[in-house]
């Protein structure tokens, strides 16, 4: 299991694929806030933790490719 306390304010996240999913806002409860700035609608969206495999190289990387990520977000 991902250890919250290694996600921090501005960490990018990335899909499986290593294509880009967004930015970390900062964490909800378990759940990831992203930036609204990366955003096509310019709202905030959500990611739960669940869908975190590992924090590497400093990003975030879920457990899916970037196409499912952003499907998951709410």
């Amino acid at each position: 299991m991902i250890n919250p306390n290694q996600i921090t304010e501005h960490m990018e996240v990335v899909g499986s694929c290593g294509n880009h999913v967004g930015t970390v806002d900062h964490l909800d409860g378990d759940r990831i806030k992203l930036t609204k700035d990366d955003s096509a609608d310019g709202h905030h969206h959500f990611l739960d933790i669940s869908a975190v495999a590992e924090v590497k190289d400093g990003k975030v990387v879920t457990k899916m490719n970037h196409k499912q990520a952003l499907a998951q977000l709410h």
